[in-house]
């Protein structure tokens, strides 16, 4: 009886520990997702221009000021006319893009997808997604972009945007600074398999 006992007391251990591990977070460093923004500078960031690009690597501004990285956070800040700030990196596979938002009153501003633009607003007051019952304004808003082939889908706080938002192949991620304020933070991506 007692070798069956510790059978049983072994099996028991061994699917405790099984069902022990697999409840457990995985390691933030193994779970897929890079950071596009590293909190403090515009490293990995830049202006282009044809085929050259203006790299913000350790600066916490831009060179004309509309965009500043301080405290987690990129701000895009009012100006005149538009500015687009790019990755320094292409994204030719499939990937998921999440970052956060949070717009002034009537900010406008929009997030590049390998290029074509997706709005990224005070949507209530000024659209296009005038309907969302979930954008909470003024307050840190999440956009998820999931990329697959040449499609996109994308929500906001969970509503749909776009279902089937076409793309080119390859392209870099960029913000764009149009209207009012606009505060990014959280942004990163993470290659689907």
């Amino acid at each position: 009886m007692s070798r069956a006992f510790g059978r049983f007391a072994g099996v028991v251990a061994l699917a405790l520990g099984l069902t022990a591990g697999a409840a457990r977070p995985a390691d933030p460093k193994d779970d897929g997702w890079v950071e596009l923004f590293n909190g403090k500078d515009l490293t990995g960031w830049g202006y282009k221009a044809g085929d050259t690009f203006e790299s913000f690597a350790g600066k916490a501004e831009a060179s004309d000021g509309r965009y500043t990285a301080k405290d987690g956070t990129i701000t895009v800040n009012p100006g005149k006319g538009t500015k687009q700030l790019w990755t320094s990196t292409a994204y030719p596979k499939d990937f998921e893009l999440r970052l956060e938002f949070r717009a002034a009153v009537n900010a406008d501003s929009g997030l590049f997808v390998r290029g074509p633009q997706l709005q990224v607003r005070d949507y209530p007051v000024a659209g296009p997604y005038k309907e969302l019952k979930k954008y909470k304004p003024q307050d840190w808003n999440e956009i998820v972009v999931v990329v697959k082939g040449q499609t996109a889908h994308c929500t906001c706080n969970g509503e749909v945007l776009e279902a089937a938002y076409k793309l080119p192949a390859t392209g870099p991620i960029g913000l764009e600074a149009d209207r009012g304020q606009m505060e990014y933070r959280k942004l990163r991506v993470k290659e689907l398999k």
